[in-house]
C-alpha cells in the first residue's frame, strides 16, 4: 500500500522539465522535516489514505498525459515504489521521480533499471533542520538522515538521466553545494555542473525574485544551473499545481 496525499495534473514548474504537462502522484510520509517544507500535509503532518498500486495507477490514468511526477514527501520510503513505475511503464509513460537521496528501493531485477525516466534528486543543506526544541527530536533526526552520499551515488547510478537540485537561502548555501560537488569528486563520481540545479529558496514570487538577485549572477558564475521556481509565479503557492 502507497499512501497518497494528492494526484493532480498540471504543468512540471522546476528542474529541465520545466513546462512540460505532467500528472503528479504526491505520496504522503517523509523521513526528513525540512523547515521550510512547502508540503506540509505530506511531511510534518501527513495526510491522505492508502492505496494498492493498481489504484494509484487507474487514478494516473484519469488524466491523458504522457509524463508523470512521482513526489512526495518522500516516495523512496514506500516498498511498491519500483511496482509502480513497472506498471506506469507498461502504459508507456514517461517518469520522474523526486527524491531527498537519503533512501533508494532497489530494482527487483536488471529490467526495472531504466524504470524511471529522470531521477531528481535534491539532497538537503545543513541549514534545513528544524529548530533543536522540536518535537520528537526532529533536530538530530534529521541531521543524522539528511545527508547520504552513498545513496545518491546509487540513485544516479540506477537512474538513465538525474538532475541534482539544491535549495538555497544565501551565499552559504551555494558554497556547501558546491562542496558537496568536490566531495563526490574526491570519490571518484564527478558531477557535470550541468547537473546542478540551485532553487531559490521561497514560496511567494517576491521572495524568490530576492533570492535571484544574487543567485543568477552566482550561477554564471560558476557554471551550474539556475533553476526558478515557475509554478509558483504561475498558480502560487498551493495544493494541486
Amino acid at each position: 500500500m502507497i499512501r497518497i496525499s494528492e494526484i493532480f495534473h498540471s504543468i512540471q514548474g522546476e528542474g529541465q522539465l520545466t513546462g512540460v504537462p505532467s500528472v503528479f502522484i504526491r505520496t504522503s510520509g517523509c523521513n526528513l522535516r525540512c523547515w521550510f517544507c512547502d508540503t506540509p500535509y505530506a511531511s510534518w503532518k501527513p495526510e491522505g489514505d492508502s492505496f494498492l498500486v493498481p489504484e494509484v495507477v487507474n487514478k494516473t490514468l484519469v488524466y491523458a498525459c504522457d509524463h508523470v511526477v512521482i513526489t512526495g514527501g518522500e516516495p523512496m520510503i514506500f516498498q511498491e515504489l519500483p511496482e509502480l513505475c513497472s506498471e506506469l511503464k507498461k502504459h508507456g509513460k514517461h517518469i520522474t521521480i523526486e527524491t531527498a537521496g537519503t533512501v533508494i528501493q532497489e530494482p527487483q531485477s536488471s529490467t526495472d533499471l531504466l524504470l524511471c525516466d529522470l531521477m531528481s534528486i535534491s539532497p538537503k543543506l545543513s541549514n534545513s533542520a528544524p529548530p533543536e526544541n522540536e518535537a520528537n527530536n526532529w533536530h538530530q533526526r534529521h541531521n543524522e538522515t539528511r545527508n547520504k552520499p552513498e545513496v545518491v551515488a546509487r540513485l544516479i547510478e540506477l537512474s538513465s538521466d538525474y538532475q541534482l537540485k539544491f535549495v538555497v537561502g544565501s551565499i552559504l548555501d551555494a558554497e556547501e553545494v558546491m562542496e558537496f560537488v568536490d566531495e563526490y569528486a574526491a570519490r571518484g563520481a564527478k558531477v557535470p555542473l550541468s547537473k546542478i540545479l540551485m532553487m531559490p529558496r521561497g514560496v511567494t514570487s517576491d521572495e524568490i525574485d530576492q533570492q535571484a538577485e544574487w543567485l543568477v549572477p552566482w550561477c554564471k558564475a560558476k557554471g551550474v544551473r539556475f533553476c526558478d521556481r515557475t509554478h509558483i509565479r504561475w498558480f502560487g503557492n498551493r495544493r494541486g499545481t
